[in-house]
């Protein structure tokens, strides 16, 4: 189980990437591994690197990878962590989730990091487990993945099962597995030398604060801004927005206009509009669907919307062709 002390040295952590990785979620997970080796002067960690064929993968940003081998070459390692990013579905193939399927039967600690936990329940290893994913793509996930624990903390290690959202959060992932099984006095040194103030533990939350990320501070404005994010499914209105923060239509027009530069009945159809987007990119939805998940009566009054803010139809945005004449866009 990973967090336990491993029998033998050094413990092999395996990394399968997949096309479309996320760099800096996988530099941040094996920088963690190689500087626990420096820092306590032994060989505690093994970082072998493989794909699903063997071949070099491209991460996002363009940068390819050579692996040792695939996922056969894999097969003796048991505890193993999967890397993904962008186009995670395109990846989610027969063959890798026949062989997660079979490396869970053998009773290895399986992991994923950045969206890598949509392949992992494609083949049903998250049931009965707590799991994450970049908040990015949480609605979509939790759209497909109805059954599962779905949290939206850093990361979650759960038995034999370890999620992370991606990004810096693949450290603090590893440097609590390195508390876990070394001590916290190592996991402090290693994150000393990545100029890493603060181990984030598994009760982290992955977005920033409102204030941190809006730039704003006043306890009246983000209150309604909370509110709003917590009722995009069914939008309340002016007032009822302004009588839950305790002021007047006019103060909360006012408070739009001078931080925001926006009215309050803009902002909130940017909200939902940014979530309809994160909608029709990472699920199966309908655009009609979509629409009513984010507080629109119509598939018709959704598209224009839509087309005024993101200068495309939804069936645009999916790369679809454009509805025949006298169809209705939601179909």
């Amino acid at each position: 189980m990973l967090g336990n002390v491993p029998r033998e040295f050094p413990q092999a952590i395996g990394f399968i990437l997949l096309p479309n990785f996320s760099m800096i979620a996988f530099a941040s997970a094996v920088e963690a591994l190689r500087q626990a080796n420096r820092q306590s002067g032994r060989d505690l960690y093994s970082w072998p690197v493989f794909s699903i064929d063997g071949d070099p993968v491209e991460a996002s940003n363009g940068l390819k990878i050579t692996p040792e081998g695939n996922l056969e070459h894999a097969s003796k390692i048991l505890t193993f962590v999967l890397c993904s990013g962008l186009d995670v579905k395109k990846v989610a193939d027969r063959r890798l989730l026949s062989w997660l399927r079979r490396m869970d039967r053998q009773g290895a600690d399986i992991g994923g990091m950045c969206t890598a936990s949509y392949i992992l329940a494609k083949a049903g290893l998250l049931e009965g487990y707590s799991c994450t994913i970049h908040w990015e793509n949480l609605a979509g996930f939790v759209e497909d993945f109805p059954e599962l624990d779905v949290t939206n903390e850093l990361f979650e290690i759960d038995r034999h099962r370890f999620t992370c959202a991606g990004g810096t959060a693949a450290l603090d992932m590893m440097l609590n597995v390195i508390s876990l099984q070394h001590g916290h006095e190592l996991a402090a040194a290693v994150a000393e030398q990545f100029l890493h103030e603060r181990i984030r533990d598994q009760n982290d939350h992955q977005r920033m604060s409102l204030p941190a990320r809006l730039g704003v501070r006043h306890p009246k404005l983000l209150s309604v801004i909370s509110t709003m994010e917590r009722h995009l499914e069914e939008p309340l209105s002016r007032a009822q927005l302004a009588r839950e923060a305790g002021l007047s239509t006019r103060q909360l027009e006012r408070l739009f206009r001078k931080y925001l530069s926006r009215s309050p009945a803009r902002y909130y159809l940017e909200l939902r509009l940014n979530r309809a987007r994160l909608l029709l990119l990472q699920t199966n939805l309908s655009v009609i669907d979509v629409a009513l998940a984010c507080g629109f009566v119509s598939a018709s009054h959704f598209s224009k919307c839509y087309r005024d803010f993101f200068g495309r139809t939804p069936r645009k945005e999916r790369g679809l062709p454009p509805a025949p004449e006298g169809v209705h866009e939601g179909v």
